[in-house]
């Protein structure tokens, strides 16, 4: 990946999450959250509160995708916002996405959007998601 101009913490967390997703273990997610962080997902109108609710969704996401890999990033000028392009697969299904993760000044993430296509592999993710968490995800906006 190439360097960005990344506020410092906001970089450090960065490099962490890579180290994470390297290593296909979130475990240490929350130390990254912040309390209040959400996450909008692709298949979601309103996103989902909560630094418990979005390591789930994220401890979960890492188990559905199959070669999961990075192939660009980009940050924003504030140096607070990076948007992470990636492609995987989901039950034989090839998707592209992009994280769009915003960090605070202390380096948490604060908001972590989620897009993805085609629509096969956006169904395929929805789809799978729904069985591994759906009722949790349900509980968690109720």
């Amino acid at each position: 990946m190439t360097e960005l101009n990344l506020h410092p913490q906001a970089a450090a967390s960065l490099q962490r999450w890579h180290e994470m997703i390297d290593q296909r273990d979130l475990s240490a997610l929350p130390e990254l959250l912040a309390a209040d962080a959400v996450f909008r997902s692709p298949m979601a109108h309103t996103p989902y509160p909560g630094a418990a609710v979005v390591a789930t969704i994220l401890n979960t996401v890492i188990k559905v995708f199959v070669d999961f890999t990075y192939h660009r990033q980009l940050a924003s000028d504030d140096g607070l916002s990076v948007v992470l392009e990636f492609s995987a697969k989901v039950n034989g299904r090839d998707l592209k996405g992009i994280d769009m993760i915003r960090f605070d000044e202390q380096g948490k993430i604060v908001d972590f959007e989620v897009m993805v296509r085609p629509m096969s592999g956006l169904q395929a993710l929805g789809e799978e998601m729904a069985r591994r968490v759906g009722p949790y995800l349900a509980a968690a906006k109720g």
